[in-house]
């Protein structure tokens, strides 16, 4: 894998999750792409309700590569009793779009969480100074 190739080569179930930046949807390109540097990894949370308006939203800064911890505060600020879908997104400054095992281990918790709620993960994204991984694409979610 490399900046260029960032899912690397013979990633055929990861490609069909890769989005090229030229392709994004409004929320990826002006809402989450402008929140992410390079400076070091960033989890937002975006909580919408059921006529998928934004209600809320959560910026959370990393501590450690590659650890997912959302602390209770911030799931207790984020939904309430309008929030009907979440969309969760971070970066990885490294420039490799590929989800890592403990991206994948979070996604799964994630949903596991939010699930007995009613509440919908409506997919996971990882940006990537080319474009971002989307696990609901790649069939993830």
């Amino acid at each position: 894998m490399n900046l260029s190739d960032p899912l690397g080569n013979g990633a055929d179930m990861a490609a069909t999750g890769f989005v090229q930046c030229a392709d994004e949807d409004d929320v990826a390109r002006h809402l989450l792409r402008p929140s992410f540097t390079n400076d070091g990894e960033t989890v937002q949370l975006l909580a919408f309700d059921g006529h998928a308006r934004l209600i809320s939203a959560e910026r959370i800064e990393a501590t450690l590569s590659g650890r997912c911890t959302i602390p209770p505060m911030r799931w207790r600020r984020l939904l309430g009793p309008a929030v009907t879908g979440v969309l969760m997104a971070h970066n990885h400054p490294s420039g490799v779009a590929w989800p890592s095992e403990g991206d994948l281990a979070c996604t799964r918790a994630v949903s596991r969480l939010l699930r007995p709620m009613g509440i919908d993960l409506f997919d996971h994204l990882i940006f990537v100074d080319s474009g971002h991984f989307s696990f609901r694409r790649a069939h993830l979610l």
